[in-house]
């Protein structure tokens, strides 16, 4: 299937991801320069071979894979079940927000969205792209499953199961990592903690509940 490109996105949901960028790249640099800074402080304090392992130790640490994030949210909007369900299976699912909404584009190929995303001024890249299935429930709702993957090795995947009642339409979320991380993602979570009800917000939905967990 041909891609297709030049796909919008809700403009409002787009400015609070872009707000997100703005704080979580000097952050991520920051955790850098403390790093740097710690090596250059044992080695003034001592040497050059105590620095070396301490630089080990730190790279270690912060690289391991021993962190998963997982949990739900429970969601609610006036949008009808239809609307709700194009939303979820689209190539922009509004759980995803601050994927798409940090991303250089977003395209379709092969059925799948792909959101290319560029850091370090350029020099670096990495592509995300979202596999969405969608099968009914027994009670006439929808179950939309989608998995995440960024270059091509599995990220996380996102179960959402969307009802409609008399004046509403319910989401009701779960996800979990598919991979496990190292320390250095722990100030990005933190961060990204403050934004992921608030680009939610912006694409109209209420966030009910939410139960978060990153941990071993």
């Amino acid at each position: 299937m041909p891609s297709t490109n030049d796909i919008d996105r809700s403009q409002e949901a787009l400015n609070v991801a872009k707000r997100y960028l703005r704080r979580e790249r000097p952050l991520s640099a920051l955790v850098v320069v403390l790093a740097v800074s710690v090596f250059h402080g044992t080695y003034l304090a001592t040497s050059l071979l105590p620095a070396v392992v301490v630089a080990a130790i730190l790279l270690i640490a912060a690289r391991a894979p021993v962190l998963q994030s997982r949990g739900t949210i429970r969601l609610q909007t006036d949008d009808d079940l239809g609307t709700v369900v194009d939303e979820f299976t689209g190539p922009t699912p509004p759980v995803l927000a601050l994927q798409w909404g940090v991303a250089n584009e977003v395209t379709t190929e092969d059925n799948m969205a792909i959101y290319p995303i560029s850091y370090l001024f350029g020099l670096r890249s990495v592509e995300v792209a979202v596999d969405t299935h969608t099968d009914t429930t027994s009670s006439g709702g929808y179950l939309v499953e989608s998995e995440v993957t960024v270059n091509d090795q599995p990220w996380a995947t996102y179960t959402s199961t969307i009802n409609s009642t008399n004046e509403q339409t319910i989401i009701a979320v779960e996800y979990t990592s598919n991979r496990r991380f190292g320390l250095r993602r722990i100030p990005q979570e933190l961060l990204a903690k403050r934004y992921r009800d608030n680009v939610l917000t912006a694409q109209g939905y209420t966030v009910v509940e939410r139960d978060a967990h990153f941990g071993l």
